[in-house]
């Protein structure tokens, strides 16, 4: 197990982002950068012995100091959406910029987690940890919040992502990481034929605006049970209104057993590579999204991203939990501790 550490390029403001490369026994490698605690590359072998890059990226910081689709991004203090950018602790109405719509999302498009430079805290022969301290009120969040995200690679092939944080004042936190995945290669296409299982019985429906109606849904009878494996293409083009409504799939997944610890929440598995992904959390929620709406922009190696090329399975808290007392609350309380695992296990 290695690390190394290399200059990645200036940002706009002239400060030095830099790449950190986490190297297992096996040749699998994870490639970060301090700006947006970023993941750039993850290279994982193929059954014939192949490494394989399989998260969408870019070459260039300055893409990353745009990117309008969070490639690879932590994203918060709160990913996904809240309606009308408003939410109340405590009797205190807090309201942020409305960004998408009449709605917030990911905090902050121009000033959130994934904008701004962290520090490489400490790192190791087999992780890298990167913090950062978000001020009170910044982005419209009350409290002063520090965070530590430590990424691990293991040598039996775990990617292994670990939050902490800590506040000064009740406030939300809500984090995660929205890499793109195609487990065939980020340079071979869509992701359709990708075969996908999520360890869900339900799911959160949502109305215009991609906000959730409070509704919890069986996905039994809907293109949205993923019970059994299937391609993630068999019924995306679906008449079904759900899917309509985000031109394929951008679903919040209620997984089983939350409460109880790490537990399994999905798997995916290419056809063409025959590398599989299993994704452990102790949150909630995982949102599955198949790059519907991704724009077109040349990414890593030229390669041009669109629609459909990457997918993303971000565990967290639902989308607007902050206003729907019926979902599980991402409140953390003055003094306590912000703590969530999250893994990306490839065989």
């Amino acid at each position: 197990m290695s690390v190394t550490v290399k200059a990645f390029d200036k940002l706009r403001d002239g400060r030095i982002a830099n790449l950190y490369t986490i190297e297992n026994q096996k040749g699998m490698q994870a490639v970060l950068t301090d700006f947006g605690a970023v993941l750039v590359k993850l290279l994982v072998l193929d059954q014939d012995g192949k490494l394989r890059d399989v998260v969408l990226g870019y070459d260039e910081l300055e893409k990353y100091e745009d990117n309008f689709d969070m490639l690879g991004t932590t994203v918060g203090r709160n990913v996904n959406r809240i309606e009308k950018g408003r939410f109340t602790i405590d009797g205190v109405e807090y309201q942020l910029e409305i960004n998408e719509n009449d709605n917030n999302i990911h905090s902050s498009m121009a000033h959130g987690f994934h904008k701004v430079l962290w520090e490489a805290e400490s790192f190791t022969d087999d992780s890298v940890s990167f913090t950062y301290h978000s001020p009170d009120m910044e982005n419209g969040f009350p409290g002063n919040l520090d965070i530590s995200l430590t990424y691990t690679l293991t040598d039996t092939g775990a990617l292994i992502l670990s939050y902490y944080g800590t506040t000064d004042k009740k406030t939300l936190v809500n984090l995660t990481n929205h890499s793109y995945f195609n487990l065939s290669g980020y340079e071979t296409g869509n992701i359709l034929d990708t075969i996908v299982w999520i360890n869900a019985e339900q799911f959160t429906p949502v109305r215009k605006g991609i906000i959730p109606t409070g509704e919890i849904r069986d996905v039994a009878g809907t293109p949205m049970d993923f019970r059994k494996p299937r391609a993630i293409g068999q019924e995306i083009h679906a008449d079904d209104e759900q899917l309509k409504l985000v031109y394929g799939y951008d679903h919040n997944f209620v997984l089983k057993g939350f409460g109880k610890g790490l537990r399994k929440a999905a798997t995916a598995e290419s056809p063409k590579s025959g590398i599989r992904m299993t994704v452990y959390t102790d949150l909630p929620g995982l949102q599955f999204y198949a790059g519907n709406t991704t724009r077109d922009i040349i990414g890593k190696g030229g390669v041009l991203i669109t629609k459909n090329s990457g997918f993303c399975m971000e565990s967290h808290y639902y989308a607007n939990s902050i206003n729907t007392p019926n979902f599980p609350q991402p409140i953390l309380d003055k003094g306590g501790l912000y703590k969530t695992t999250t893994i990306y296990q490839f065989t």
